[in-house]
């Protein structure tokens, strides 16, 4: 399908979660903006992850839903209440093509409660890809079902998908279009909150210029994905002596200890409060870098354009990893070892203090 006699074509989005998936997602909605630049898309999200949908360059409107959630007292009247409601919303827009990049029953059901135009069509994935769910009630569910190479990066898969369905070439590496907003937490004065517990004999002086901040993203849904201990302790301090203060992010009580045990071995470590995504995000794009293992945090400092190494204990970095100038990932199994991240790190390190 072409869109070109459209002055302004209404597309909708459909990409629920995984805060990862819906990061990998944005790289198309740049793609949809550069063969149609009067596009007008709107988005169905998570509501989780709707504040940081509402972050992405070129979404209009960003429609949340709380399936997760609803699926649990599917037949209570704040759930029947609150789904009517979010019908309501996703129905109030009629559009010229409606994409399901998830690729599930779920998402298709959305897709195919979604309003098109007279000509409109919903389009969404006939096969699976490597490392991706799908189910094929998605396929008979869509007007238009694309077949995509099975051996494909997550990015490039939606990045396909849009443009077989609207009918452009996609070009050139991808571009993300996040940007951060105005939520970002400041950090303390003085250094890092941890940095007088791990060293009593330190003054804090206010006026000191403020070292470059990178970020250690060790929290992840999947213990197997998970960087020892010990690794991370010993990566902080060398930061530590290198010039870098370290902020250590988590989006649980349970990460959140972690951080802390790493920071009290370290003489400056910045422990973020649990913040939500918008903050997050904001926080992390004013950092000089981030190190972090396979996780939908990991996947935004990508996005951001941050220097950022990336930890896989599985070889699956082909689809969900990166390799550019100044973002890296680091495999080897049962874990990389800690000087096969710092070498990652120590050539990225040089322009970053250089800035």
């Amino acid at each position: 399908m072409s869109l070109a006699t459209h002055q302004a074509p209404r597309i909708l989005i459909v990409k629920l979660s995984s805060l990862g998936d819906v990061v990998h997602a944005m790289a198309a909605v740049q793609d949809i903006r550069r063969a149609y630049p009067a596009a007008q898309i709107d988005w169905v999200v998570e509501r989780a992850f709707a504040p940081l949908v509402a972050r992405c360059e070129g979404v209009q409107r960003v429609i949340p839903c709380e399936l997760r959630r609803w699926r649990k007292s599917i037949f209570s009247a704040q759930t029947r209440s609150e789904w009517a409601a979010f019908k309501a919303d996703l129905q109030a827009q009629a559009y010229d093509a409606v994409i399901d990049l998830q690729g599930l029953t779920k998402s298709a059901l959305l897709s195919w409660l979604a309003q098109t135009k007279v000509g409109g069509l919903r389009y969404g994935m006939a096969n699976q890809t490597e490392g991706s769910s799908f189910e094929a009630p998605a396929r008979w569910l869509a007007d238009v079902a694309i077949r995509l190479e099975p051996h494909v990066h997550a990015v490039e898969r939606a990045r396909l998908l849009c443009a077989q369905a609207l009918g452009y070439a996609v070009e050139g590496e991808p571009r993300f279009g996040l940007h951060a907003g105005a939520l970002a937490v400041a950090q303390p004065k003085g250094g890092g909150q941890h940095k007088l517990l791990a060293n009593p004999g330190a003054a804090s002086n206010p006026f000191a210029p403020r070292k470059p901040v990178v970020v250690l993203v060790h929290g992840t849904s999947r213990k197997d994905k998970e960087w020892p201990l010990a690794c991370w302790i010993e990566l902080g301090q060398r930061l530590n002596h290198s010039g870098f203060c370290v902020a250590l992010a988590h989006g649980s009580a349970a990460e959140k200890a972690v951080s802390e045990t790493i920071a009290v071995e370290l003489l400056d470590a910045w422990v973020w409060p649990l913040m939500a995504l918008d903050a997050l995000t904001d926080t992390m794009a004013h950092c000089a870098g981030v190190i972090g293992v396979d996780s939908g945090l990991s996947h935004i400092a990508v996005a951001l354009g941050l220097p950022h190494v990336q930890i896989y204990n599985f070889d699956t970095a082909w689809r969900t990893g990166v390799h550019n100038a100044h973002q890296v990932c680091v495999y080897a199994s049962p874990a990389p070892e800690l000087d096969q991240v710092w070498q990652a790190w120590d050539a990225l390190a040089t322009p970053v203090l250089c800035r």
